[in-house]
């Protein structure tokens, strides 16, 4: 997707959601390949949780310009990131399953996890392969995040991939609606935090690996929520600047903001 920023809000307040929007160019893909081959296989699935913090490469990923871009023009010139993980589905062959369960993502809100409000979260996928129908692609429902916060449930279906293990329940997803967000290495989607997405289990003979970034506008705050208690000790001021201080700027001492 080649639009301007203008037009990119637009889209993104309309349909909840941008894909196929170019982020790293073939010579850095190549670059962050080796970087990744972190033996993800001797972890979970869905892992290394918050490298950013960690890792200057990771930070770098996550405070890309081409990166930043989209993001500002989506929530704001001021932008914090709050979270950060890799996730990795290998196909079943490659990776065998316990008990024949092969990992998926039920369909689901990101806000319903976060505990915060005065804001929404734009999270991302950018892909560090490419991604399709096969290798489980991201479904998203259009204009669903206008809906507001779903009912969510503990998913009926073993395997599921969230760390809550939540799901909307079925009579309150149009599955016919769905679309796909395909994406070529490099490129990445980006969805607002009350849009409606799942994914499939990977049925391909290849790995979909992904770095899932997610930023919030400095405007947000944190609330408690006794059923889903949260911590943010990896967020950092990535853009502009924060006059509401209501999330602690964690910034790692390799990390130089340049916007």
């Amino acid at each position: 997707m080649k639009t301007d920023t203008n037009q990119m809000k637009s889209l993104y307040e309309d349909n909840g959601y941008l894909s196929a929007i170019h982020v790293l160019d073939q010579t850095e893909m190549e670059q962050e390949h080796q970087k990744t081959e972190l033996n993800c296989k001797e972890y979970t699935q869905y892992n290394l949780h918050n490298i950013h913090m960690e890792h200057e490469w990771a930070m770098n990923l996550a405070s890309h310009p081409n990166l930043l871009q989209e993001i500002t023009a989506v929530l704001g010139p001021n932008v914090i990131l709050l979270d950060s993980r890799f996730i990795c589905k290998y196909s079943s062959s490659d990776v065998p399953q316990k008990e024949d369960i092969v990992p998926y993502v039920a369909w689901h809100q990101d806000i319903k996890s976060w505990g915060f409000e005065g804001g929404s979260v734009a999270s991302v996928w950018l892909a560090f392969d490419d991604v399709d129908t096969e290798n489980g692609v991201l479904q998203v429902i259009p204009g669903s995040h206008k809906q507001g916060v779903l009912e969510h449930r503990i998913a009926k279906i073993p395997g599921n991939m969230l760390p809550s293990n939540l799901e909307i329940p079925k009579h309150l997803v149009n599955v016919e609606d769905a679309v796909e967000c395909p994406l070529k290495a490099g490129q990445v989607s980006v969805h607002d935090g009350l849009t409606l997405h799942a994914n499939e289990p990977n049925m391909s003979d290849d790995r979909k690996c992904g770095f899932v970034i997610c930023y919030i506008p400095t405007t947000a705050y944190p609330v408690k929520d006794a059923e889903c208690p949260r911590t943010f000790p990896a967020s950092v001021l990535v853009d502009g600047t924060d006059k509401f201080q209501n999330f602690q700027n964690n910034a790692p001492k390799f990390f130089k903001k340049t916007f």
